[in-house]
């Protein structure tokens, strides 16, 4: 088997909103990284594990986008994302469908100048352009770096993300499992759950406030006596008073909503009942804060 076998890992690269996550989720066949339209969303790696036991095992490495870093959290983010270029096998790199090359890309492509691993380019959306301008979008690409490969896909639709896998595999080397066949993340429970409650609130709150929060999850066991029903006890972390004015919502409103909305998700995930209870505390600039990020997650020890 392992004379045939491949295994290595894929980390997926771009700027912030191109669609990282919702590739990821596509191609393993299930959600595990959140979603949003808003930036930042993804913060820390993700790993996730595609097997395909005729044909090897992949490790997507999931970054967060690569920006301007305002703050130590946005350059967690950023050393996470770089970090992870030399960790792969192969760099697939995202990008928006369009001729023209911002500065966000160009830094990208400084990066990968230093990097010796087969790069695949990616132009995900494609579905938001027509089809006779695809070719244009990868010929722009084409001139400026020498990519292994070009696949145009759409993430969201579907659309070519089975040439995705069959390509990563074609450059992965031969070798053993790292995970078995049933494992899709190494991420704890918990963790999905805290990342869960954390969209629900980037899909609701206006656009300031979901660059300042946070969620932990305190608590999370199934109730004694119902199989059937897991406690779950979590704190939504903002930087501002006001901010959690408009996180809890007149009348408690926004966060029933929020909680609300996370339940059910968390339900589909866990095949139970959840009873989910949220709190909303401030802590004062703590993305600036080394103690603070390591409290929620961060932690620049595990990069």
């Amino acid at each position: 088997m392992e004379e045939k076998f491949k295994s290595g890992f894929a980390a997926i690269i771009g700027r912030p909103n191109v669609g990282k996550s919702t590739l990821m989720n596509c191609l393993i066949g299930q959600k595990i990284a959140i979603t949003s339209k808003k930036p930042q969303t993804t913060r820390n790696r993700i790993q996730t594990v595609y097997t395909d036991p005729d044909r090897g095992q992949i490790v997507f490495l999931d970054t967060p986008g690569m920006h301007q870093a305002k703050n130590k959290l946005g350059e967690y983010m950023v050393t996470a994302a770089v970090n992870t270029l030399h960790d792969a096998d192969v760099i697939l790199w995202l990008v928006e469908p369009g001729s023209y090359i911002g500065a966000g890309e160009k830094k990208i492509l400084q990066m990968l100048e230093g990097v010796s691993r087969p790069v695949i380019l990616i132009i995900n959306k494609i579905d938001t352009v027509e089809k006779l301008k695809i070719l244009e979008y990868i010929d722009v690409y084409r001139k400026v770096y020498d990519f292994d490969e070009i696949i145009p896909v759409s993430a969201l639709r579907n659309l070519n993300t089975q040439d995705v896998l069959d390509t990563v595999f074609q450059y992965l080397p031969y070798g053993p499992m790292f995970y078995d066949e049933e494992t899709v993340t190494d991420q704890p429970m918990r963790q999905i759950v805290a990342e869960i409650i954390r969209e629900k609130a980037l899909h609701a709150l206006d656009e300031e406030v979901p660059h300042g929060i946070a969620v932990t999850v305190e608590i999370m066991k199934q109730r004694q006596g119902k199989k059937n029903l897991t406690d779950i006890e979590a704190t939504i972390v903002c930087e501002r008073e006001s901010h959690k004015g408009i996180i809890i919502g007149k009348g408690g409103a926004m966060l029933k909503k929020i909680g609300s909305n996370a339940r059910f998700e968390i339900e589909r995930l866990i095949g139970g009942r959840a009873n989910l209870k949220l709190w909303v505390k401030i802590r004062k600039d703590w993305r600036d804060s080394d103690i603070q990020m390591k409290n929620f997650g961060y932690r620049k020890d595990r990069l």
